[in-house]
């Protein structure tokens, strides 16, 4: 055991002071200070902490060599502090589900991060067998590819509600390259359909090679086991170097614009980044699966 003291906690766009006491990779408690403690300490004064990001990537290499995966996940994950990658398989039929999932994890046996893996589908897969199948294998999230409003016409969404329950994985919009206008119109068709007939899904498409936010991750399941440092959860965080020119302070301005400030990442208590050194173990990560999505309740 011992005690992270000084660490400034990012939330909700401000600094949290607080000392974490650490068992093992996982964090035991909370509080202002640990004063009666006789443990080793790490001052954590001069950075900023942030829990290690989870990015959704559609890029991930399947056919190359290992090479390309490990070239891949330093680059696109490891050097901007994420230590979850999102992904999904590509299914046009609902009998090469199983064989396209096993192909993905089969894809990043030798990941050093952890992954979930969702499946990208057009509309008109959106059946009740398929649904069930997906139920079955609890896969964490169903992309949905529209091409027009009309396909959601067809749906028959009380029963695919029903088929859901009570996995309850949520159904993400991916629009096909439409004009702007009509993306629009089709989002808000999505977002009028999902309410009126209460399915589980996001209302908005996830913009890839971006942290995810809370609510995401709660939607598909992984908040808190991922995303968050909180009483219980893993020790996974990125520190970066305080200064003053950093003002207004939120997790994102901190990824797109002070990536040069990130100086350690740890992925469930081992350093996985030290300065621009990467330490890349293969086969470090494990394929991440959600029990509940949406079952902590914001």
């Amino acid at each position: 055991m011992y005690i992270i003291e000084n660490a400034n906690i990012l939330k909700d766009k401000e600094l949290h002071t607080c000392s974490l006491l650490i068992n093992d990779d996982r964090i035991t408690a909370i509080q202002t200070g640990f004063k009666r403690y006789q443990l080793i300490k790490m001052n954590a004064e001069p950075y900023i902490m942030t829990p290690s990001y989870v990015l959704l990537s559609s890029k991930v290499p399947q056919q190359g060599s290992f090479q390309d995966l490990k070239t891949c996940i330093i680059e696109h994950f490891l050097l901007k502090g994420c230590t979850t990658l999102f992904t999904y398989a590509d299914i046009t039929y609902e009998k090469e589900l199983t064989e396209k999932i096993k192909a993905m994890e089969t894809a990043l046996i030798s990941s050093p991060i952890d992954f979930i893996i969702g499946v990208k589908i057009p509309a008109h897969l959106i059946t009740i067998s398929f649904i069930r199948s997906c139920k079955k294998l609890k896969i964490p999230a169903i992309f949905v590819e529209i091409q027009d409003q009309e396909e959601l016409e067809k749906v028959p969404w009380g029963w695919i509600r029903e088929a859901m329950f009570p996995f309850n994985s949520p159904l993400i919009p991916l629009i096909s390259s439409l004009q702007k206008k009509e993306a629009k119109a089709v989002m808000s068709k999505w977002k009028d359909i999902m309410q009126r007939e209460k399915i589980p899904a996001l209302y908005e498409e996830v913009e890839e090679n971006k942290p995810l936010s809370i609510p995401v991750l709660n939607k598909i399941g992984l908040y808190p086991q991922k995303g968050s440092l909180m009483n219980g959860t893993e020790l996974s965080y990125n520190l970066y170097l305080k200064g003053r020119e950093i003002k207004n302070v939120d997790e994102a301005s901190l990824f797109h614009y002070h990536s040069d400030r990130l100086v350690v990442t740890v992925h469930k208590g081992m350093v996985v980044l030290s300065g621009k050194k990467v330490l890349f173990k293969p086969g470090n990560g494990e394929h991440v699966k959600v029990r509940t999505p949406s079952y902590f309740s914001l």
